[in-house]
């Protein structure tokens, strides 16, 4: 068993993705639509939905992240996708170098909450809240950190 990150979408989850694939350099990208699997007569999806993305995938670093759409007719069960803190992105043990490019990126359009820099735990940490409100946070030094505090 294993888990992973996936991001939810009312209607931006291409945009996206294309933005975090060239943010975290990823090496493959998987991606299928609502339309993809035909109509269904009963409960016909519009165009737009048609269009959204249902599932997607990107491979980075030997990481993967997971996005989609919510369409309207599943927020009405499963209800609105909203933006919020609840949820943060953790990069850790990650180069310096490879952090700071990721960072950068993930930085156009969004909020810097801590530059990347070097602290005290830390050769390369910081924080970031890219422009779809996702907050990220690097730690090119957590294992290291955590280990030298907890046997």
């Amino acid at each position: 068993m294993r888990t992973i990150s996936y991001l939810q979408f009312s209607g931006k989850a291409e945009e996206a993705l294309a933005f975090y694939e060239e943010a975290l350099q990823a090496t493959n990208v998987k991606m299928v639509r609502f339309g993809d699997f035909g109509q269904d007569p009963n409960s016909p999806l519009t165009l737009k939905e048609q269009n959204m993305i249902m599932e997607s995938r990107i491979e980075f670093s030997g990481n993967s992240l997971m996005i989609s759409d919510v369409p309207p007719f599943m927020q009405a069960a499963a209800g609105e996708i909203t933006t919020g803190n609840n949820v943060l992105i953790s990069i850790i043990d990650a180069n310096p170098k490879l952090n700071k490019q990721c960072f950068e990126k993930l930085s156009e359009g969004g909020t810097v909450i801590m530059p990347i820099s070097s602290t005290p735990w830390s050769a390369s940490f910081g924080m970031v809240v890219d422009k779809f409100g996702v907050m990220w946070k690097f730690n090119s030094d957590a294992s290291k950190f955590l280990d030298s505090f907890v046997d």
